[in-house]
């Protein structure tokens, strides 16, 4: 019995493997699932809690919300930190969404990816240009630690790191109020509230 159960462990672990996530195809497969909403005849509201959801779903939210801490999330204690993800992940879900649910047909076409590492591989993209807007290239970080679920940890548009530039806001708060992270608390809930 124990023999068939170890054979079926392992046969269970190679479909795994042979049914991981690529990261283009995941990147495609986000972009088409947000742009299948976007062009959906509903309210701007009902578009943002449908792309938050994919949002939820597809990004490394806690990940990202660390990084953009910097070197201040050493000085969390426990309880702050769970503050701080919760105040992030909102703040995180109503820029993105909001910003997102502007586009009435963003179309983003992979071009390629670069595997960094065994943890990040680079997806390159391109938003089409149209009539309002030129074409805008897309880098998306993919954390790819679990090939089963890829997660994105940052989009570098024409070289510019969202997460980075995140990153410096956050310091720049903080350094404008000594450091103090309820600062920084405060300013994301206020954010998340207006």
């Amino acid at each position: 019995m124990k023999k068939i159960f170890f054979i079926l462990l392992i046969l269970n672990f190679s479909l795994f493997k042979v049914f991981a996530v690529e990261p283009d195809v995941f990147v495609q497969s986000t972009v088409n699932r947000a742009s299948e909403i976007l062009t959906k005849n509903i309210s701007q509201e009902e578009k943002i809690k449908e792309l938050k959801v994919i949002a939820k779903e597809t990004v490394d939210i806690k990940g990202v919300g660390f990084y953009s801490l910097g070197s201040a999330r050493k000085n969390l204690n426990d309880e702050q930190k769970i503050q701080y993800f919760k105040l992030f992940e909102d703040y995180f879900l109503k820029s993105f969404s909001s910003r997102l649910s502007e586009y009435t047909n963003p179309e983003i076409d992979v071009l390629s990816k670069k595997v960094l590492s065994e943890n990040y591989t680079i997806v390159n993209s391109v938003l089409k240009g149209t009539a309002e807007r030129p074409e805008v290239k897309i880098d998306w970080r993919i954390y790819t630690k679990d090939k089963d679920n890829p997660l994105i940890r940052d989009l570098i548009i024409e070289g510019l790191s969202l997460a980075r530039t995140q990153k410096e806001e956050f310091a720049s708060i903080l350094n404008s109020n000594d450091g103090n992270i309820d600062s920084l608390f405060e300013s994301l809930e206020k954010f998340s509230t207006n």
